[in-house]
């Protein structure tokens, strides 16, 4: 059972927090608040010594982060032509740019103390950490998390990989990080569509497993998405449940064949509407989960396990939020929707998988979904 936070009753508010992922020689802290971009070099220094670090960035990213974190790591002794930009977006999860990244890392002749570091978000962090499980047969590799979708979600867990057309993340490895830095400062630069994005992530985990957070987040979700005048202390209070959740479930389950699939409502919806867009950034990923967990409570509630007002209440939150909750003039064929989920990594003998709930924060994994019932999910507003 998922450790619950009562947020019904007062609790103290801080601008730093801590979460453990126990998994033994592998463990490791995953630190939340302000202004710990600035002091990474020692917080990474604790764990792993003085090692040469190499930071993985994209465009948008070095923007607003790039050379100051590459001055810092630099001014620490931890690098020096030590930073690598790539391109901003979901497409550059794929072979072409795996194989970019590892011929840039052998030109920079690195060796297996080389510590690989992921400055962005979760397109970086799956492809850095993808790049650290692979090169010299396994690197060590830092998550600096900027994105509120990275920090609460792929950050943590170590699961890495690329994209297929096939599909999302069908090429990959677990690969757990050493540390992980959630500094929130990063969120007062993202676009606040970014923000939204990855906020469903952060609801994803009420509906999942904590009915009383999502009771909390109906409160305080306007104080988790206002950019710059966000509060903080919310900010990281929300990531910290999160974050808290998700080691429970790795250390339950570190390679996703039991309790840890809970991670998943919504996405087999989500990765099929993804992939029918060919990742071309018209719909984020937490969009895509948004509409993802609307379907997978109007399955539940088709199939008998969750009451109607559950839905209507998470439709209604979503909109709130300013997420997508319909597919109404996608333009997606149904059958190709269909077709695509059955490329998911959680198809069990040919037979669709769906987590789906009994109401919010009751979530389980159903196996043998009849096509007919995701079809008439799938085709409703």
């Amino acid at each position: 059972m998922c450790p619950q936070t009562n947020f019904d009753t007062p609790f103290g508010l801080s601008s730093e927090s801590r979460v453990n992922v126990d998994l033994g020689p592998r463990s490791y802290p995953i630190h939340i608040g302000t202004g710990l971009l600035e002091r990474a070099p020692e917080l990474i220094k604790e764990i792993l010594g003085d090692r040469r670090c190499l930071i993985v960035t994209d465009t948008t990213v070095q923007h607003f982060y790039g050379t100051k974190a590459h001055d810092i790591f630099t001014r620490a002794g931890l690098t020096k032509d030590d930073l690598l930009v790539m391109p901003t977006g979901e497409q550059t999860k794929n072979f072409s740019y795996l194989s970019f990244v590892l011929d840039n890392l052998f030109m920079k002749s690195i060796d297996r103390r080389t510590v690989l570091v992921a400055l962005g978000g979760g397109v970086i962090g799956d492809l850095t950490g993808f790049v650290a499980a692979i090169a010299l047969r396994g690197l060590d590799f830092v998550q600096i998390p900027t994105t509120l979708l990275s920090q609460v979600d792929s950050a943590v867990g170590g699961k890495t990989g690329i994209n297929s057309p096939r599909g999302k993340n069908l090429i990959g490895a677990f690969h757990q990080p050493r540390l992980v830095i959630v500094d929130v400062d990063t969120l007062k630069t993202l676009p606040t569509r970014e923000v939204k994005s990855g906020y469903a992530e952060v609801v994803k985990y009420g509906l999942l497993g904590n009915a009383s957070f999502f009771r909390w987040l109906e409160k305080n979700g306007p104080h988790i998405t206002a950019g710059k005048i966000a509060r903080q202390e919310i900010q990281v209070q929300a990531i910290r449940t999160a974050c808290a959740m998700k080691a429970f479930y790795v250390t339950e389950d570190e390679k996703d064949l039991g309790k840890r699939a809970l991670l998943n409502l919504g996405h087999t919806f989500a990765h099929a509407f993804e992939t029918l867009t060919n990742y071309d950034g018209s719909i984020l990923h937490g969009e895509a989960v948004a509409m993802g967990l609307v379907k997978a409570f109007q399955l539940s509630h088709r199939l008998g396990f969750c009451p109607p007002a559950d839905v209507e209440r998470v439709v209604t939150h979503l909109k709130a939020m300013g997420l997508p909750t319909s597919l109404s003039g996608r333009g997606w064929p149904v059958e190709h929707l269909i077709t695509t989920m059955f490329n998911d990594k959680k198809v069990m003998d040919g037979e669709l998988t769906f987590v789906l709930v009994r109401g919010i924060g009751e979530a389980f994994v159903e196996n043998k979904i009849a096509t007919v019932d995701v079809r008439a999910v799938l085709e409703m507003p």
